[in-house]
């Protein structure tokens, strides 16, 4: 059996919206399960809050999240990044745009003192990516 390490997102009750757009950026199936679908909340307010998700993406790519239940003390935003790095320039723009916009650009997406693009944003949901893309790949 092989081993992967998997990014686990949480987020404030927004994990709908933006694991849908996680799939609609880098494509894949994603499954979600409600709070309500596996009998943890009679609350109102959290039965459509996702327990849990994941995307698998046609490119192996696993990203996995969920929304905090109420009472929980969690910091959305914390102290990691997801990166996406690799050599295909015009896919990497495409979802370095997708993913920023709405968000906010910590760092434009440039050529970097080691001669890759790269770029640092903040999703509209406080995801934190970082885009790399080898200047093998670039074009122009």
């Amino acid at each position: 059996m092989s081993l992967r390490l998997t990014s686990y997102l949480g987020f404030p009750g927004t994990a709908r919206e933006a694991m849908e757009l996680y799939r609609d950026v880098l494509g894949g199936e994603l499954q979600a399960t409600t709070f309500a679908e596996v009998g943890q909340s009679d609350e109102p307010g959290e039965r459509d809050k996702i327990m849990h998700a994941v995307l698998e993406t046609p490119d192996g790519f696993v990203l996995m999240g969920a929304d905090h239940p109420a009472g929980t003390d969690r910091v959305v935003g914390n102290a990691h990044s997801v990166s996406l790095s690799g050599e295909d320039d015009a896919r990497l723009r495409g979802w370095w745009e997708r993913l920023s916009d709405g968000g906010t650009v910590v760092l434009p997406l440039t050529t970097a003192p080691w001669g890759d693009a790269f770029g640092m944003c903040t999703d509209r949901y406080g995801t934190s990516w970082m885009v790399n893309i080898s200047s093998r790949g670039q074009s122009g």
